[in-house]
């Protein structure tokens, strides 16, 4: 079956993926794969398949937003993918998790618009909980600071007039906030597949804690490292179990 925005084959696609926003992201994750093959580069849709530790896996970006990622993940999972983990950046709600930590996500807010056109408004976004601990533990074998917990999906990067309510999600208890999670997690859902998510916190989102954003520090290079290592270990986990 041909994938016509990913332009590739489903024959060619495992049942495991990693997917990110960045094709560059994409492109460095596979250089940590055994005989890596770049399948397409179509858009913001970079495709990679190779090996790590004997298991064959897709290496896919999705470029930024939930509208454009939920078209990757829906024709991966049509390709036969039954288990995605994203991995990406973040920004943190608490001190306690600076630039540089790692969280993994357990649920999303679906505070982005994709999702209420695919469920009603109460469905929740969660990640599969075998993927979640196995994420979890490979990303607490490599050290640093490692939570777990709900994170925010939103549409809006910079703010506007209206304001966003990150005070209001970070009382509530969610730990950071990105732009894709919560669509990874109602198509998965959908479509049968399992799947989880990890964030590198590259900067606060909290008003109150913010300082000049630099995504590109020693340290949030290095959290980015760490969680593309948790990713494939965890994969790793799960094809042995």
């Amino acid at each position: 079956m041909y994938l016509p925005i990913l332009q590739v084959q489903s024959e060619e696609l495992p049942d495991y993926a990693i997917v990110c926003g960045d094709p560059r992201r994409a492109a460095a994750i596979a250089e940590k794969l055994t005989d890596a093959n770049e399948l397409a580069f179509a858009r913001e849709y970079r495709t990679f398949v190779g090996e790590y530790d004997g298991v064959k896996l897709a290496v896919v970006s999705h470029g930024v937003g939930s509208p454009g990622a939920a078209v990757c993940f829906e024709e991966l999972i049509k390709g036969g993918v039954k288990t995605l983990i994203r991995v990406g950046t973040a920004g943190s709600y608490s001190a306690e998790h600076p630039a540089g930590s790692l969280i993994v996500s357990t649920a999303a807010v679906r505070a982005e618009g994709l999702t209420s056109q695919l469920v009603p408004s109460g469905f929740p976004a969660v990640a599969d909980s075998d993927v979640t601990s196995a994420l979890y533990e490979s990303a607490l074998a490599g050290g640093g600071i490692v939570q777990k917990g709900i994170t925010v999906t939103l549409d809006a990067f910079f703010s506007g007039v209206v304001d966003i309510p990150h005070k209001q999600y970070k009382a509530a208890g969610a730990l950071a906030v990105e732009m894709e999670i919560a669509a990874l997690y109602i198509v998965a859902t959908l479509r049968g597949a399992r799947a989880s998510a990890i964030v590198a916190i590259d900067g606060f989102a909290d008003a109150d804690l913010a300082a000049e954003y630099d995504p590109h520090t020693d340290a949030v290079t290095k959290a980015v490292e760490r969680e593309i290592d948790a990713a494939l270990g965890a994969i790793a986990k799960l094809a042995r179990a």
